[in-house]
């Protein structure tokens, strides 16, 4: 397994813009599928975005895309998700989490071995 920690949440205005990164440990990241998930309060955890080991295909929730962009940077075992013209509806807390590569392009959290603690956003309006 992968440990994972998520960053760069915060509280930002409709419209604006958060980039949340996460960082793995160990030497196996490039192997992995990784994900971006989400959870509202009272709500179950929603699936926003995946990226395949290479870092060169991803797949977005219909809920993000055009807004939301999804990257990885394996030489510094990073993932990233740029969002942009955040909505109220957005607000949830956000995890990484990863999966064996074979699992790309996966939607389901079951799928995913590996899951960071959450990072909050907050989108007023």
């Amino acid at each position: 397994q992968v440990q994972l920690v998520e960053s760069g949440g915060g509280l930002v205005q409709a419209g604006g813009s958060l980039r949340l990164s996460c960082v793995a440990s160990g030497r196996t990241f490039s192997s992995y599928a990784m994900g971006w998930f989400r959870q509202a309060p009272g709500k179950e955890r929603e699936f926003v975005a995946t990226i395949n080991p290479s870092g060169s295909r991803t797949f977005y929730a219909d809920s993000v895309k055009g807004r939301f962009t999804i990257s990885r940077v394996n030489a510094k075992n990073t993932m990233y998700l740029q969002m942009n013209n955040l909505k109220p509806e957005d607000t949830a807390v956000y995890y990484c989490a990863a999966a064996d590569g074979r699992y790309y392009p996966s939607t389901l959290p079951t799928d995913f071995g590996s899951w960071g603690q959450g990072t909050q956003v907050t989108v007023s309006s």
